[in-house]
């Protein structure tokens, strides 16, 4: 079996595809992912083929806006020509590097592509879902887009509704004139089209539910976790063997917010721990190192999380998913799309705390620390880790197989 796959997003939205490609290539499968370019070194040296798909996004997130430096609108005309550049860039490249495969899967909402490509080479598709929240429900609203007004309806019906439109407004005329080139039919609805009337959702099934189990038209996988046997390095491991198990705060592959270096090492000094504040892809936010602090780079949080004492983070699925595992207590502090969803959830087991969404100040993240510390909920994060499965990328595979 040839399996492609694609994603375009961060290193959470990146990573999962590679769990499953990698798990895919051990089974004698033949994979290969479509990414954008930063990933491809670290994707290669897991043996897995890379071809490169739209901009850099290391480049797209240090451009976001700041106090200092606001983002500028875009005219009609810009956002019209960069919508039309993204989808001629995935047909394209979706096209070449589909050819002689035997199935497309496609994760997170961006890819409109995808399925149509599929069609026109008479292959099956799949699209998955890191979080429930993405795919359409009655039980929940869909998740927040960056810039978008507060709802002013409390009916998720309408919600998705609105919803499907925003999604038919930016992309559907495009994607149609893309079709029309391939001799396929007009689609009405972009989102219906993508995510197909039988998506896959690789979440954990404790920490992520479908919210009605009798439907049976969504596949719940389980999370696709990439195995990494890599060692600590030995400064790290030495500051965690130095001291009482320190607390965590990272931000994943997104710009961490301005003050946000002092705002952490006050809070984790406030309760009397130590910090590991990981830099993510910019250095310009870093604490300054004393004794009771260590600065990281890119690490392996499934051996990081079990030695610390709490993990603050941005909520994303991967970030959320190995906490739990490790057991440690988490604050969340959510900024767009599914973090919201992760951090209620986070808050709805009761293995740690949702604080508000935005910049936490010294004291908001002091006081929701201290909640996640407490006795009763490390008891309940252990408890749950010992409820998330990790076969998610077995049960994907051996339903790829039964695809083909």
């Amino acid at each position: 079996m040839r399996v492609l796959f694609s994603t375009i997003g961060s290193r959470g939205d990146v990573q999962p595809v590679v769990a499953l490609a990698s798990h895919l290539k051990a089974l004698g499968h033949e994979v290969r992912v479509c990414v954008p370019p930063d990933f491809r070194e670290w994707i290669e040296s897991l043996g897995v083929p890379v071809i490169p798909i739209g901009p850099e996004v290391r480049k797209f997130a240090a451009s976001r806006p700041t106090a200092t430096q606001p983002q500028r609108p875009l005219t009609a005309e810009q956002g019209r020509q960069m919508v039309q550049a993204t989808v001629a860039t995935q047909f394209e490249t979706l096209t070449s590097a589909a050819e002689g495969f035997d199935v497309i899967v496609a994760a997170t909402a961006l890819q409109v592509a995808a399925r149509s490509v599929a069609e026109k080479m008479g292959i099956p598709y799949v699209f998955a879902a890191y979080a429930p929240v993405v795919l359409p429900s009655p039980h929940h609203a869909p998740p927040p887009l960056p810039g978008e007004a507060p709802p002013t309806t409390n009916d998720n019906g309408e919600l998705w509704a609105q919803n499907a439109a925003r999604f038919n407004d930016l992309f559907r005329a495009a994607v149609n004139a893309r079709r029309a080139s391939l001799g396929l039919a007009e689609i009405s609805d972009v989102r219906s089209h993508m995510m197909t009337d039988q998506p896959w959702l690789a979440a954990d099934a404790t920490l992520g539910p479908w919210p009605d189990p009798t439907d049976g038209r969504v596949l719940q996988t389980g999370a696709w976790i990439l195995p990494d046997e890599r060692p600590l390095s030995y400064e790290l491991d030495r500051f965690l063997a130095s001291g009482d198990r320190p607390v965590y705060f990272g931000f994943g592959s997104t710009r961490a917010p301005e003050e946000a270096g002092r705002v952490m090492l006050h809070a984790a000094r406030e309760l009397g721990r130590r910090a590991i504040v990981s830099q993510g892809w910019f250095d310009d936010s870093l604490v300054e190192n004393e004794r009771d602090c260590l600065p990281i780079g890119e690490v392996n949080l499934h051996a990081l999380f079990p030695r610390v004492a709490a993990v603050v983070h941005h909520g994303g699925a991967g970030t959320t998913t190995a906490a739990a595992l490790a057991g440690a207590p988490q604050v969340v502090i959510p900024n767009h799309y599914d973090q919201h969803y992760w951090a209620q959830r986070v808050q709805t087991l009761g293995i740690g705390t949702a604080h508000a969404a935005g910049v936490p100040t010294k004291d908001s993240l002091a006081r929701a620390l201290a909640q996640s510390l407490r006795p009763e909920v490390e008891a309940r994060a252990r408890a749950v880790a010992g409820r998330v499965r990790r076969d998610g990328t077995e049960v994907a595979a051996k339903r790829l197989v039964a695809l083909t």
